[in-house]
């Protein structure tokens, strides 16, 4: 997997372009529904990750885009999920997650586009 290019509201994988949240999980790309985590908008400014949404657990690292400025919440809930199932947690701005997840093609992601 080749991660193009990177800019706020614009991500590019193996030349296809995505716009929205996106969630690679075992080499298959989706966008991300966050309809589970919207109920947690008001308490965080945002729209989190929780643990209500699918998330691709089946890897030893999950790595998590935070967007271009790192302001993805992350609820503590899926902190304590990815312990407890021996899954590495790598929570890092989005462009950082793509170098990451260019050197460990066996890891998962949640990348935000955005914020």
């Amino acid at each position: 997997m080749h991660f193009n290019k990177f800019s706020f509201g614009t991500l590019q994988i193996d030349g296809s372009a995505y716009t929205q949240d996106v969630v690679i999980d075992r080499g298959e790309i989706r966008k991300r529904k966050k309809a589970p985590s919207k109920q947690f908008r008001d308490e965080f400014g945002h729209t989190p990750l929780s643990i209500g949404e699918k998330i691709p657990w089946k890897c030893e690292r999950l790595v998590i885009g935070t967007g271009a400025y790192g302001n993805l919440p992350v609820m503590k809930e899926v902190k304590a999920e990815a312990k407890r199932r021996h899954v590495e947690l790598i929570i890092v701005p989005t462009s950082e997650a793509l170098g990451l997840m260019e050197k460990d093609s066996r890891a998962n992601a949640i990348l935000h586009v955005t914020c």
